[in-house]
């Protein structure tokens, strides 16, 4: 800027003044720094100026009045209450702020002042606008959206951790694994995770980490730390990389309060790294449980088919009939196949004797008296015949009946207990029909014609009989 200087002579200075009266324009002090006010204004626009708060004052009007410095210089500036309110912090002294604001002068003191406008944290502020300008980039991109999230598996065998090994957050994931499921194995890749070199140490571990088979997840980690220690986590290659990875990443950067780009980008946000160890392991003493209330279940189920089972076999032993009922059944079912065999005879009888009265009919019908006579000789014959043939036939079939119920008899194990025979069975009901089945103090049941008899074996001698 260049400031007109002001004369003190209506006439320029170049003009004639000998013999001439001067004319000289007295200002007044009020006027001067008005002119110096209107000049600073006019030729100087909006300025960003960074500094160090000192001399911060609040009086009861609400405007804060302060001044800015380095090391060699200082200025006055004052921050209006209609723009103080839209600060998001409270200025202290010893801030270091970044304010956009008008030059001007306060006429009352002719002091040179800065009109403050806006004002934020300075670093903090340059960082926070990156990281706004990234996030509105990645989100237009559609890096942030939920449709690229894949999902957390539910249950992992090997994880992958990305941080820091001297840090705290890896000794907090390790801790909360071990302390709710051993089992789980751990891989940490190391990495800076702050300074220059972070980000692309970080880019790097996750390419690495992408190259192991047998892991289900990752783990991006560090602990809390301000916003410069946590930019490593905002940077645009760090995102890429972490939305480029087939495996699911969850991000566990800082405290819950703290939000970083690789937050958004990844498939879940863990607010502490303990929190994300927690997410992905189970309770070991929850699954403990779980079996528990499985053993229960399953010996429900067990005893709840044994009494099935139970049930079944009581059922089907009253249906289990004697062998003796089974022969008295036979035994009648012989008794109706003879009754129906005497009426077969029977009839056949019948129609023969019908036959013959057809033929004595005939006979009788037809002369002379000696055909008669030859006929009634050859009928004789076949009566007689015929009465020997039923004759054997009943007596075949009689034997053969007397036979059968004979050798039914003959077999029947009710006859041979009669005889003082015993039936031996164990105790499930399995007949006894060697000594080498038998053990000492076993149980035993022994049936006998009118009952059982209940003993106990005490000994055993195997000798082979004589056949």
């Amino acid at each position: 800027m260049t400031l007109q200087p002001i004369y003190p002579y209506n006439k320029p200075m170049n003009s004639p003044m000998k013999n001439q009266p001067s004319e000289r324009q007295i200002f007044s002090i009020s006027e001067l720094n008005r002119r110096v006010r209107q000049l600073l204004e006019t030729h100087l626009p909006l300025l960003w100026v960074e500094g160090e708060i000192s001399n911060f004052a609040c009086p009861a009007s609400g405007h804060w009045y302060l001044s800015l410095k380095d090391n060699s210089a200082q200025v006055r500036c004052v921050m209006f209450r209609n723009a103080n309110q839209r600060v998001a912090f409270r200025p202290q002294n010893g801030n270091q702020v970044l304010v956009r604001c008008r030059v001007g002068l306060y006429e009352d003191r002719g002091d040179y002042q800065l009109i403050i406008e806006h004002m934020e944290e300075a670093g903090f502020g340059a960082l926070q606008r990156q990281f706004e300008i990234l996030k509105g980039k990645l989100a237009a991109e559609g890096l942030f959206e939920a449709e690229k999230k894949q999902p957390i598996p539910k249950s992992v065998a090997h994880i992958g951790v990305i941080t820091s090994t001297t840090g705290a957050a890896v000794r907090d994931i390790l801790s909360v694994l071990n302390r709710r499921f051993p089992a789980i194995k751990v891989s940490v890749f190391p990495t800076a995770v702050q300074g220059d070199q972070a980000a692309q140490q970080i880019v790097s571990a996750l390419a690495d980490a992408n190259s192991c088979e047998d892991l289900d997840l990752l783990i991006v980690s560090r602990g809390g730390g301000s916003l410069e220690d946590l930019w490593p986590f905002n940077n645009e290659a760090v995102a890429r990389a972490i939305d480029a990875s087939r495996l699911p990443v969850i991000s566990a950067v800082g405290h819950e309060v703290d939000f970083t780009i690789a937050d958004f980008v990844a498939d879940l946000r863990a607010p502490t790294p303990s929190a994300a160890a927690e997410l992905v392991s189970p309770n070991g003493e929850d699954i403990q449980a779980q079996f528990a209330n499985y053993k229960a279940l399953l010996t429900e189920t067990v005893q709840r088919v044994i009494r099935q089972y139970s049930q079944q076999l009581t059922h089907l032993h009253k249906r289990l009939q004697h062998p003796g009922s089974r022969l008295q059944q036979q035994t009648q079912h012989l008794d109706h196949l003879d009754i129906r065999l005497r009426r077969a005879m029977a009839a056949v009888v019948g129609g023969c004797r019908v036959q013959t009265d057809k033929l004595t009919a005939q006979l009788l019908r037809q002369s002379p008296k000696q055909p008669l006579q030859s006929k009634q000789q050859q009928l004789s014959a076949t009566l007689k015949q015929l009465y020997r043939a039923i004759s054997q036939l009943q007596n075949s079939r009689q034997n053969k009946v007397t036979q059968a119920m004979h050798l039914l008899d003959t077999v029947s194990p009710l006859k041979t207990i009669g005889r003082g025979y015993a039936i031996i069975r164990d105790t499930q009901g399995e007949i006894i029909n060697s000594v080498s089945k038998l053990s000492k103090g076993e149980q035993l049941k022994g049936q006998v014609k009118d009952g059982e008899i209940l003993f106990e074996v005490t000994d055993t001698n195997s000798k082979t009989l004589a056949p």
